[in-house]
This record gives C-alpha cells, structure tokens and sequence, in this order.
C-alpha cells in the first residue's frame, strides 16, 4: 500500500537546452509504495525529468532526492551503490541485441556483484519466469522475441537486483490491446507481490485507469496537478480537460 513517506523528491527542477526552457520550477513528490503515472503533451519533458531523476542528465538547477539522498551531491561509489535500488525499463526495451534474454538479464550481476555462473543462470531463471515468459525464452535474442515478449524480457533486467524502484518508460507503446492489457496486469502484480514503487511514463489511457495510484501532468514547464484520476477527472484546465475527457479516455473509462 502506498505511504505518505516520499520515495523521490524533485524541488525547483530546471533543464534547459540553450534557449530552450523544458523545466521551470517544476516540485514532484513521489511516495513510497505507489504507482505514479506522468503524463504531458509533446515536448513537455517526460523523459528528461526521467533522465534527471535517473542522474542521466544534470538539471541546470533544482534538486533530485532519492531515498532522502540528494544524489548531484553523492560521489561515484556512493550513487553507484544507491543505482542498485531501482530498475529501469527504457522505451522499446533497450536490449542488448547481442546476448541472449538471460545474459541481458545478468548484465547487472557482472557489473555489480560478484557470484559463480550456476547462480548467475539460477537467478536469471526466476525473473524471466517472474515476468511471465516461459522458461525457454531464456536462451532467445532479441531479434527471435515478439514485441511483448521483449517487453517482458526488458522488465525481467529491471528486476535483476530486486529494485525498491522500478522505472518505466512507455512500457506499453506498440503493444495491442491484450498484450497492452497483460502488462499492466503484470505490473499490478509484481507492485503488490514485491512491494515496489513505480514510476511510469505512459500516454496510455488504460495504464493509467488500470495501475497508477496518482498521475502527474506535466505542462507550461511544471507539474500543473497531481492527483487520482477523480482529480484529473475534475480539472478545468484545457490540456487536462481535452486529454482525459475525449474520446481515447471515454472509450478507456468505459473498458474498466
């Protein structure tokens, strides 16, 4: 169950591209146990507010907390071992087309920890079937797997260290409506089965109806509102009128 206890704290967040202003000000708390949907129009900053928290890019001002950890401060060892806490599922899955899904699965437990080959293999076994793809899967590429499946594999890395945080970047864009829907079901599962946090960036309508306790709309620079989906449901503001009362969204209320 979420807790009132922040898990990521962004304050007066800026990123900007030579003139271009993406992030003004921009205040996001982010809480222990829930999933939290960010949504906005294009160009609004979705994934370089996911990038800053990631500490993949450094906002030109602002700060970013982590379990209470203020990681621009931290130094390599230190956030090295803080990355450790979280897992990230990058669009498109982001797999490694050169090894199969149980070496893209250990890519962590050789750069982070050190364990014989046997428990490496074991350990790679348990998140490919956590994430509900059969076992033989493990020794498929990229290039043998379907959308989904890729999909799947992608998030079976994200678990590889067992994340307090996991990380999701449009997990759903590409997938048909079942495979869609699957995924949010699997997601829904693993937040309650392993008590994560999640952080998902998705334009998906019926992600954000299906698994996200609070959604974050991102707009004129910063986070305009953040609330339940009654929240959203019941702003006046343009964008956020125009994004959950057409005809995408009537179509995905009706389909709860």
């Amino acid at each position: 169950m979420p807790t009132a206890t922040p898990i990521i704290e962004v304050r007066g967040l800026v990123n900007a591209f030579e003139d271009n202003v993406i992030h003004r000000n921009l205040d996001l708390t982010v809480r222990r146990g829930e999933v939290i949907g960010i949504v906005g129009g294009s160009g609004t900053g979705k994934s370089v507010l996911l990038r800053s928290i990631l500490g993949l890019r450094h906002p030109d001002a602002g700060s970013v907390k982590v379990f209470g950890k203020d990681l621009t401060k931290l130094n390599d060892d230190e956030r090295r071992l803080e990355e450790q806490r979280w897992g990230v599922m990058f669009q498109d899955g982001a797999l490694f087309s050169a090894l199969t899904v149980a070496e893209n699965v250990q890519v962590a437990y050789r750069e982070h920890l050190h364990m014989p080959k046997l428990l490496m293999d074991e350990l790679a076994d348990v998140k490919i079937r956590m994430v509900g793809l059969r076992p033989d899967a493990r020794d498929l590429y990229p290039s043998e797997l379907s959308g989904g499946m890729r999909k799947r594999a992608s998030l079976a890395r994200a678990l590889a260290l067992d994340p307090e945080i996991l990380f999701l970047d449009e997990p759903t864009a590409g997938l048909d409506p079942i495979g869609a829907a699957a995924f949010d079901e699997l997601v829904n599962n693993l937040k309650h089965t392993l008590g994560l946090t999640v952080f998902m960036v998705t334009h998906d309508l019926d992600s954000l109806y299906a698994v996200c306790d609070r959604v974050a709309v991102l707009a004129e620079q910063r986070v305009i509102l953040i609330g339940t989906m009654d929240d959203m449901m019941a702003s006046d503001h343009p964008w956020i009128r125009e994004y959950f009362h057409g005809p995408r969204a009537r179509a995905a209320q009706k389909s709860r």
